[in-house]
């Protein structure tokens, strides 16, 4: 039997083509080299690798499927998945389609682990802080909208009972619909405002009416929103807090298995004491934090000048004693509370705006942390994220 060195010519010629031919074991074990710089694994035992198809002239097709669309380094991984393919031996050409697929971990956080939340929503984020006036509804609506403008499908949840600031903010010019569900009898359908589903109690009360309540009327509200609202399908539900550690937060932790709260402050002491008492009470209650917000960091004068009104640094402070990110830190422009007042948010209303790039940038981070979070919190059940 003759080796190839003693084929003739042509048949030498064909055998070095049939072998320099890529094929899908070749290119995906060159995949396996793509780390998530996030989750610190390969981009295969992820299964974020989709549909790979190598054609015979060597051109190579595949869906790159990430954990959020709002991913803030999506373009890092397409010219990382692009050098792999390139890399094999015969690849004439590449077409990689980026996708997002939010994957739920297993159980939430919260004081009472469950194993459903809100049928069809994935995470549940909570905007909070135990101050109030630090900008937790500004956060909030320009989070969701961000989130929105990155592809995802959202919801914001106005828990603040005593003062539901949000339909203003979102600009929302309709009520809640009324439909009747054969088996959970009557429902909400939230209305959409800058393609965020929105529910508050601000559709249920006439104009400047106070809501006077006690804590078990609070809690039936709040049952009500998370069950009686066809929410559909989200990848993200965002929770607008109130102000406070008290019946609120804890029936918030009881009822819904949180992703984590997001945590809003300004740089002053007086915010800080507030916001520390949040965040143990987090901690209490077993819900992750995923971020600290800083909002008021400064004021740019018509000198140019950066002053800082309310401190310098408590952000920071707040980050390193609990072991956390300081996620963002928004400037104090007067265009940000216009944009709330008027039901545009900033990141719709300006977009090219400093505080609008910020919160854009916010948003993608946010996204980020949770997808880390997941990824602890299954390794931590012996799960790996291709199971889900």
């Amino acid at each position: 039997m003759q080796g190839a060195s003693s084929l003739a010519p042509c048949s030498t010629l064909c055998y070095a083509l049939c072998m320099s031919k890529p094929n899908f074991d070749n290119v995906m074990n060159a995949l396996r080299t793509v780390m998530d710089p996030d989750l610190q694994k390969d981009l295969v035992s992820l299964n974020m690798i989709r549909d790979l198809k190598v054609s015979d002239d060597g051109k190579v097709s595949l869906r790159v499927v990430l954990t959020t669309p709002a991913c803030p380094l999506k373009e890092k991984i397409k010219s990382d998945v692009i050098a792999a393919v390139t890399s094999v031996s015969g690849v004439t050409g590449t077409e990689i389609t980026m996708d997002a697929e939010v994957r739920k971990a297993g159980m939430g956080s919260g004081a009472v682990s469950k194993e459903v939340g809100i049928p069809g929503v994935t995470h549940i984020i909570a905007v909070s802080s135990g101050k109030g006036g630090v900008g937790k509804s500004t956060v909030s609506v320009n989070l969701a909208t961000s989130l929105a403008l990155e592809g995802a499908r959202v919801g914001l949840l106005d828990a603040d009972i005593y003062g539901p600031n949000i339909p203003t903010m979102m600009g929302v010019t309709e009520n809640p619909k009324l439909f009747m569900d054969p088996e959970k009898g009557e429902m909400f359908v939230p209305p959409t405002s800058h393609g965020v589903k929105v529910m508050s109690m601000g559709f249920l009360i006439q104009g400047d009416q106070p809501v006077i309540w006690r804590g078990p009327m609070l809690h039936n509200i709040l049952s009500q929103f998370c069950t009686k609202v066809q929410w559909g399908d989200l990848d993200y539900l965002i929770l607008d807090l109130p102000p406070g550690t008290g019946d609120v937060q804890l029936s918030i932790a009881q009822m819904l298995p949180l992703t984590g709260a997001l945590i809003v402050t300004t740089p002053q002491e007086i915010a800080l004491q507030d916001v520390r008492k949040a965040i143990n009470m987090w901690d209490k209650v077993k819900v992750p934090i995923i971020g600290v917000v800083e909002n008021m960091s400064h004021f740019t004068g018509d000198d140019g000048k950066k002053y800082y009104i309310f401190g310098q640094g408590g952000g920071d402070l707040l980050a390193k004693k609990f072991n956390t990110k300081v996620l963002a830190m928004n400037p104090l422009v007067p265009e940000v509370r216009e944009g709330g007042d008027a039901g545009k948010p900033i990141v719709v209303k300006n977009p090219e705006s400093e505080s609008a790039k910020i919160l854009r940038d916010l948003a993608k981070k946010v996204a980020q942390e949770v997808a880390i979070l997941d990824s602890k919190q299954n390794a931590a059940k012996g799960l790996e994220i291709g199971q889900f």
